[in-house]
């Protein structure tokens, strides 16, 4: 980011020490110092004082930095839906392959640890899905170009605004088909034992 080079330009430029400056900006020269070399950076208050000093509109003096912010950002949300991803992929490849051996056990032990891998599991889902509303991704293709880091076009995103209803329905569907073939494969499993 560039904002410690322009603190330092525009300081120098009105010929301010560090310590003058920290006292304009209530800060320490250590602070000053910090933000000048990167190592640090002035939240929002300290930086409309730093624009006012320097007689510079705030959108001036950070419009660089905005787009930085925006993409570390992003990379963030990105990664953070990514673990989430792979955290409930595993929830759920434990809950479905742990089904038969659990449900072997004798008494109620099993289907009880069972159904704690399976409430873990819907928190997850529920914790991804509120995810993906916040940032408004639903349909596959709105979640592959937001990994990806790829705004779609308006027309594309307008096109999977109506592709929503039908996915949801689609969705639906096929989970209630995976639930009943399960449902189907655990009671002919627990016949035959």
């Amino acid at each position: 980011m560039n904002i410690g080079t322009r603190i330092k330009k525009y300081r120098e430029k009105q010929n301010i020490s560090q310590d003058e400056l920290a006292l304009k900006v209530f800060v320490s020269r250590q602070t000053i110092s910090n933000w000048e070399t990167n190592k640090s950076y002035p939240d929002i208050k300290s930086l409309t004082m730093l624009s006012n000093i320097f007689h510079v509109s705030l959108d001036d003096f950070i419009k660089d930095d905005i787009k930085e912010m925006r993409i570390i950002v992003d990379q963030k949300k990105i990664k953070e839906f990514n673990i989430m991803s792979y955290i409930f992929l595993a929830e759920m490849l434990i809950v479905m392959i742990s089904a038969y051996p659990l449900f072997s056990m004798d008494g109620y032990v099993g289907v009880i640890i069972w159904l704690l891998f399976f409430i873990v599991t819907f928190f997850t889902a529920r914790i991804v899905e509120k995810f993906k509303k916040n940032n408004d991704i639903q349909t596959y293709k709105e979640i592959i170009a937001f990994v990806g880091n790829k705004p779609l076009t308006y027309e594309e995103s307008q096109q999977e605004i109506g592709k929503r209803i039908y996915q949801k329905v689609l969705l639906a569907l096929l989970a209630g088909i995976i639930t009943f073939i399960i449902s189907i494969t655990m009671i002919f499993i627990m016949k035959q034992i």
